[in-house]
């Protein structure tokens, strides 16, 4: 099969964090795979490591990331320069990069293109109830960071933006 069929894209979506990055792996609207990648150390380079040996396991047609050079980005320096050299990777490998912002993930997502990270997630796990119920993490509060696992959501959310209707602007 190949990796750039039109009907069956391989997508692989990264979302990068500050303990690594979530991934998820879809095709056809299925997902492969899906996890965590942790790193310590030069984070970018380890990350930039799991990513290439990703790219050469799952051979995907489309990479997918948040646009972290959209306006109102809050990223850090750190992973805008991770994502900029996540996506030289990928264009080195000749894999079509695509980027949304957060707003536009949550328009895709949200009616009126508002809703946390948390109400994401419950939208996620009830699409995919076999393989992401159990990763569900616990609804945050303002006292507590980000769970560990909500990278995962994201990246999902990312992967399915390709097949999402995209949002006008």
């Amino acid at each position: 099969m190949s990796r750039t069929n039109e009907k069956n894209l391989r997508v692989i979506a990264i979302a990068p964090s500050t303990r690594g990055f979530g991934f998820a792996v879809a095709e056809g609207g299925t997902l492969i795979d899906w996890g965590v990648k942790s790193v310590k150390g030069n984070k970018n380079l380890q990350c930039l490591m799991k990513v290439r040996e990703m790219i050469a396991h799952y051979q995907p047609g489309v990479m997918v990331l948040e646009d972290h050079s959209a306006k109102g980005s809050r990223r850090s320096p750190r992973i805008r320069m991770l994502g900029d050299q996540i996506i030289a990777v990928a264009r080195k490998q000749k894999i079509m990069v695509t980027m949304f912002s957060r707003p536009q993930v949550r328009k895709a997502f949200f009616s009126n293109g508002k809703g946390t990270k948390d109400a994401l997630a419950e939208i996620l796990a009830n699409r995919f109830p076999e393989e992401l119920r159990y990763r569900l993490p616990a609804k945050r509060r303002p006292w507590m960071s980000e769970a560990y696992q909500i990278g995962i959501f994201d990246a999902v959310a990312l992967a399915l933006m390709i097949q999402v209707p995209k949002p006008s602007s």
